[in-house]
């Protein structure tokens, strides 16, 4: 303390820097408004990532004996492939009649596209939607789709297809031979595996009322008049498949969004 009382300055204390000089109005210097108006540090590790989710895959399974349903099998895959984020599969279940049988007594081609493989049971696991083709015998499903269900039993004991939509589509011999019936009946399969039944309902709009020619199909899915074997199908009957394929779609996307 000096002899009148009064502080003295210390030598050792810096002097204040003409940078930190105080502004008027508050009590906040220049390296506050410095810090505050500096730009933000870019950190690399901090880039955001965007991610993709994975496709909704619909698989279509089908028996074909004389290319007819296949022929419905590959419109219904471009239709489902015409929705982004979905992916279509095509899988043939397995024959249960000899080549013998097929071949002399059925008449049928023996040759398969190699490209579309056999589908196991275990493999539906893997589908998000599924779309099933087959013949009609006597109003119902062919024995050979019949049999691939057949051997889903593993999967019915897990419930593990439960909850994930399925349609069907079908090819007849007459046009009184089971358009309907076939895939009313064949709906007692998803219900106990408590998946559900999509029908295609009146979505295809004026084709669905075309009377001018013969045409397969019904609300219940896509569907083809094979006749002797000989028929092939109109582009109606393929135009309704891939109706189908694209509305399948449109639904199993809907119900896997989060």
């Amino acid at each position: 303390m000096g002899k009148g009382g009064g502080c003295v300055p210390s030598k050792n204390k810096k002097k204040p820097s003409s940078l930190a000089t105080t502004t008027t109005g508050d009590d906040h210097g220049t390296e506050y408004e410095d810090a505050v108006n500096a730009p933000l540090p870019i950190e690399d590790d901090q880039t955001t990532a965007i991610t993709t989710s994975p496709p909704v895959k619909i698989f279509v399974v089908f028996y074909s004996m004389y290319g007819h349903v296949e022929s419905l099998a590959r419109r219904m895959k471009k239709g489902a492939e015409g929705v982004e984020g979905v992916e279509a599969r095509l899988y043939r279940v397995p024959e249960t009649l000899s080549e013998e049988v097929v071949v002399e007594q059925m008449k049928a081609p023996s040759a398969k596209d190699s490209e579309i493989p056999e589908i196991t049971a275990g493999e539906l696991e893997e589908g998000d939607g599924f779309l099933f083709g087959f013949p009609t015998r006597y109003g119902c499903m062919a024995a050979q789709m019949k049999a691939f269900f057949d051997s889903t039993g593993g999967l019915w004991k897990e419930q593990t297809l439960a909850g994930k939509p399925a349609g069907f589509f079908v090819s007849t011999g007459t046009q009184g031979g089971g358009q309907e019936t076939t895939a009313w009946t064949a709906i007692t399969q998803l219900v106990h595996h408590g998946m559900l039944f999509v029908p295609i309902g009146y979505t295809f709009g004026a084709g669905m009322f075309e009377m001018d020619s013969i045409r397969g199909g019904s609300p219940y899915g896509a569907g083809v008049f094979a006749g002797d074997g000989s028929r092939e199908a109109t582009e109606t009957e393929l135009a309704l498949a891939e109706h189908q394929g694209n509305y399948m779609a449109t639904i199993v996307k809907r119900l896997a969004q989060p």
